[in-house]
């Protein structure tokens, strides 16, 4: 069989919803790796808080991290380092135009360093995962480089209006995607990034064709790397939209849906 590479979201689809990756998926992906496949991982989480998971499966490939603002390899230096940050105008002025609705707070980050808008306990400790550095105050003032990504967490109501916004004013500058609950948040890269671009770096470094290439991913920053892997899977627990473009639907995260797929696809034993 050719090698494959497999690619894999962590929330809601690697990770079960403790948080953890099951005993039968990194036995199911430790053989795959075993015969010769490739593993990665491509998520929207900063390096910090997806090394963990990275290295108890003992990858040795390039990670996708912050839907594809950043790609590195966590154990090659000379594979190259691809950051490609939002501009800092363009920060100052979503923040500014942010006081016009009702929001709860905005977050910026900068790779691992963390600035909050508002001081917020409950947010903070969601981003506390890595000690990163955190400053807290008003964007405005005190964030001075290029972030990585940002978010806008608002009350649900809110959340439509400010992507409207975000849509007529920004979209030549910025991408956006909401988060799934509970937690009701805009994410924000660079215009022109997802995880289907830095997927596409990866395979070709990889040697790997697209045809061979098995996504899987369940929410909405998945869909440009469902839609360009040859495989595109879906998680039985993804959002509609994702099942609607996907090649194949499998069992929740909950039901070790990555392993059921691969163990059929790639003759696993």
């Amino acid at each position: 069989m050719k090698q494959h590479l497999i690619v894999l979201d962590l929330d809601g689809t690697l990770l079960t919803d403790q948080k953890v990756i099951s005993e039968k998926t990194k036995k199911t992906l430790a053989k795959a790796m075993e015969q010769g496949h490739q593993v990665m991982i491509a998520t929207g989480r900063p390096y910090r808080s997806s090394e963990p998971y990275y290295k108890e499966l003992g990858l040795k490939t390039p990670i996708v991290n912050f839907n594809g603002a950043f790609v590195h390899h966590p154990t090659d230096n000379s594979w190259g380092r691809f950051h490609t940050p939002i501009g800092l105008e363009t920060v100052h002025e979503v923040v500014e135009s942010m006081h016009d609705f009702n929001f709860h707070n905005i977050v910026a980050e900068v790779l691992d360093d963390v600035y909050v808008h508002h001081h917020d306990e409950k947010l903070m400790d969601i981003f506390r995962f890595g000690n990163p550095y955190i400053t807290t105050g008003d964007l405005r003032n005190y964030l001075k480089v290029d972030p990585t990504s940002m978010l806008i967490h608002a009350p649900y109501e809110r959340v439509g209006e400010i992507h409207d916004h975000l849509n007529q004013v920004h979209a030549e500058v910025i991408d956006h995607r909401r988060w799934g609950a509970p937690w009701h948040v805009i994410e924000i890269v660079k215009s022109g990034l997802s995880k289907a671009v830095g997927l596409d770096q990866v395979s070709k470094s990889l040697g790997i064709s697209k045809e061979n290439i098995i996504a899987f991913g369940d929410e909405d920053n998945d869909l440009e790397m469902i839609d360009f892997a040859g495989v595109g899977v879906a998680m039985g627990n993804a959002i509609s939209p994702l099942k609607n473009i996907a090649n194949e639907i499998t069992l929740s995260n909950n039901e070790d849906g990555i392993a059921e797929l691969l163990i059929d696809r790639l003759k696993l034993k």
